[in-house]
């Protein structure tokens, strides 16, 4: 529990609710997308917006994906794979009318206690400036919203660290997992 505690006993005063969007909104002064500056003129300023929409342009996932050096995988699997997860996460930069998708992650579950997360990736302009691990605490958010109590990841050994900074670790009773591939 003690994990839990930490990511969800905090203030939230990092996600504000945006209702032209219908998404969570990363703005941690509360400001909107437009602001006047002394002179009066209007600024269009940027925003990180979390959104579970599944209409995800594939093709936009997919130059995301590109970007971080991943093996393309068939469209239609990325379709399929998102029309059966039971959690997809984007995330965007908006700068006035214009959206751009630099994050995603995705969850599979049994809708009652376990949940996988997979596909995590934010595009390489954005990392280092605690943006993963902002998607990732929306994710867990998501899940446990669902009463989802039993998350788990694969993690690449270059980003074992990050995930094990927000208190993921091997599984504390030793369990290893397995894999099946077909000969």
């Amino acid at each position: 529990m003690g994990f839990w505690k930490t990511w969800f006993s905090a203030s939230e005063s990092a996600t504000s609710r945006n209702s032209s969007f219908g998404e969570d909104t990363l703005d941690a002064t509360g400001n909107s997308n437009a602001n006047s500056d002394n002179s009066g003129s209007t600024r269009i300023t940027e925003r990180i917006v979390f959104s579970t929409e599944r209409d995800i342009d594939l093709y936009e996932l997919e130059e995301l994906c590109d970007a971080v050096g991943w093996s393309r995988r068939p469209l239609r699997k990325v379709k399929k794979a998102i029309e059966h997860s039971f959690l997809v996460a984007s995330m965007w930069q908006v700068r006035g009318n214009h959206r751009r998708l630099i994050g995603f992650a995705r969850a599979t579950s049994d809708h009652a206690f376990n949940a996988t997360i997979w596909d995590v990736v934010v595009h390489p302009d954005f990392q280092g400036k605690g943006l993963g691990k902002a998607l990732m605490k929306y994710v867990l958010k998501k899940l446990r919203s669902e009463e989802i109590s039993n998350v788990t990841l694969f993690a690449d050994p270059h980003v074992v660290d990050f995930y094990r900074s927000m208190g993921f670790m091997p599984d504390p009773e030793g369990i290893k997992g397995m894999f099946w591939y077909p000969h």
